[in-house]
């Protein structure tokens, strides 16, 4: 599902325009990116967890020359799926 269809399915199950719904899906991802930019940690209960994790620098290889490379430490963001969300995945 893409953005497009996730608008038109949440204005069909809350009986909005989708002008409305893509504002509500916009301002929502755009609220959890400002919160996780600013490392703060984004909970939806039942639906899961959003947060930012530090990647420590390690050794890689390069898989077309065989040279081992230094791969930087950064930051990326994870999700952790809620306990009824994995349950209704299963």
């Amino acid at each position: 599902m893409n953005k497009a269809e996730l608008v038109e399915e949440v204005s069909g199950k809350v009986g909005i325009t989708k002008k409305e719904a893509d504002n509500v899906v916009s301002a929502v991802t755009k609220t959890i990116t400002d919160a996780l930019a600013r490392e703060e940690k984004v909970t939806l209960i039942g639906f899961g967890t959003f947060q930012v994790m530090e990647r420590k620098a390690r050794r890689g290889v390069n898989p077309q020359t065989r040279e081992t490379i230094e791969i930087p430490a950064k930051r990326v963001p994870k999700f952790t799926p809620g306990r009824a969300l994995r349950e209704k995945v299963r």
